[in-house]
């Protein structure tokens, strides 16, 4: 038996940080695009591509938005990121806290 907190059914995939640009006056944008993103990971799964939307960090003083995903790889990133219409020039593998993720 297995003690603590219910784990996932499925194996962790591997996870990517999408990098974008979000002007230091335009926090609005940076919503707005976490609400797609997440909306976009969610249409990929649907057709049958996983990729989940974990949560965005913006940094208004370096005019950068930061989305964290879970993926298969880093081109199922780059076509959510299109899929949401954002730009998916730089993306690159992510290691985050296990023990701190929220299930």
């Amino acid at each position: 038996m297995r003690c603590g907190r219910r784990g996932r059914t499925v194996a962790a995939m591997p996870e990517y940080l999408l990098e974008i640009y979000i002007g230091a006056t335009d926090a609005r944008a940076a919503a707005d695009q976490g609400v797609s993103a997440r909306a976009a990971a969610a249409e990929m799964t649907r057709r049958g591509t996983p990729v989940r939307y974990r949560r965005s960090i913006y940094v208004p003083d370096d005019e950068t938005c930061f989305f964290l995903f879970e993926a298969e790889s880093a081109a199922a990133v780059c076509s959510t990121a299109q899929l949401a219409a954002l730009p998916c020039d730089r993306i690159s593998v992510a290691f985050t806290d296990p023990w701190a993720r929220e299930e």
